[in-house]
């Protein structure tokens, strides 16, 4: 694992964070995730305060202790519902508890959170009073900069100004405008235009606020100009998922003051003894071999790594076996 031995004395882990996403952001994925990067902050997929309260599906909470530092992403608008299940989260041992205003999904409209909570500051303030209440671990906010005819120009800072009044002092804010209607939440993540410099501007606007900008990031570069031109964190989503060496294999270097560093073969051979707990405990192959198919993104050999892994994966009995051949069948393509 590519943790160092000795983190600096200011080691900020939201220097670099992946962010929640939903059906890829699982346990399995940050696994692998923190195997090649020892530093950066890692998060859960959404999940839903009313799933964990009304639900009990506390098995949504669970983690693997490598994962730290690791960050709940909780869903939900009820400030009392919200404050209980951030407390089962801090009870789960979870670094940070991070409230989603900036998910456009019909599923997190239809139950007034996500980026619809963007309308409603004075909620969001009572939600996040309520969940530092409760709590110890530190209650953090990630949102848009606005939702469909809103001015952000006016929005974020008004926005902003009711966290920072809530006691809240670090915020993700995503670049970009949500529309809640007329653009599905694939297109909500390329088609709004990206106002970085309105995001700069608040963190002039609320200098004692610590703030991460997440939307568009696609390289590790990108990444440290961001940190070099005043921003407190970068959050990297896609990228850091369908390329994960390419943005997590030098961060621990290069935006941590690090010295260790893995490869993304031995990340492959790391997960092997994973894998086969999984596999004990009554999990399957591709529930975790899915999330590596990035691994080797735009080396020689890829296009073989993930052929072997999408196709044996999935079938009945598969085990860590079908890493090795995948691994045997990209350095045999090397050579053709």
């Amino acid at each position: 694992m590519s943790k160092n031995s000795i983190k600096p004395e200011a080691y900020d882990p939201s220097r670099l964070s992946v962010a929640p996403m939903m059906d890829w952001t699982d346990r399995h994925c940050r696994f692998m995730h923190r195997l090649i990067s020892g530093q950066s902050l890692l998060y859960t997929e959404m999940v839903t305060a009313p799933a964990l309260v009304r639900g009990g599906a506390l098995h949504l909470l669970d983690y693997n202790p490598e994962e730290h530092p690791v960050a709940l992403q909780l869903g939900g608008s009820d400030p009392v519902e919200l404050a209980k299940a951030a407390v089962l989260g801090a009870q789960a041992g979870y670094d940070e508890i991070n409230l989603n205003c900036g998910c456009p999904s019909d599923r997190v409209q239809s139950g007034t959170f996500g980026a619809v909570l963007m309308k409603h500051p004075k909620l969001v303030a009572d939600c996040v009073a309520a969940m530092q209440e409760a709590v110890e671990a530190e209650v953090t906010v990630k949102c848009r900069i606005g939702v469909d005819d809103q001015n952000p120009h006016d929005v974020l800072p008004d926005f902003l100004e009711h966290l920072n009044k809530a006691g809240v002092t670090r915020v993700t804010i995503h670049a970009r405008k949500a529309w809640l209607q007329g653009l599905s939440p694939k297109e909500n993540r390329d088609i709004p235009p990206l106002d970085y410099d309105l995001v700069f501007a608040m963190k002039r606007a609320f200098p004692q606020m610590h703030i991460s900008i997440n939307g568009g990031i696609a390289d590790l570069d990108t990444a440290q100009s961001l940190l070099e031109r005043g921003l407190d964190g970068v959050m990297i989503g896609r990228s850091a998922y369908h390329q994960p060496w390419d943005i997590l294999g030098d961060a621990d270097i290069r935006l941590f003051g690090g010295d260790t560093q893995t490869s993304a073969r031995a990340v492959a051979h790391e997960m092997l003894p994973y894998i086969d707990a999984h596999l004990q405990s009554g999990g399957r192959l591709h529930q975790v071999t899915r999330h590596m198919l990035g691994l080797f993104a735009g080396k020689p050999g890829a296009r073989r790594w993930r052929q072997v892994l999408s196709t044996e994966a999935t079938k009945t009995g598969a085990g860590p076996e079908v890493v090795l051949a995948a691994l045997k069948a990209m350095d045999e393509a090397q050579l053709v």
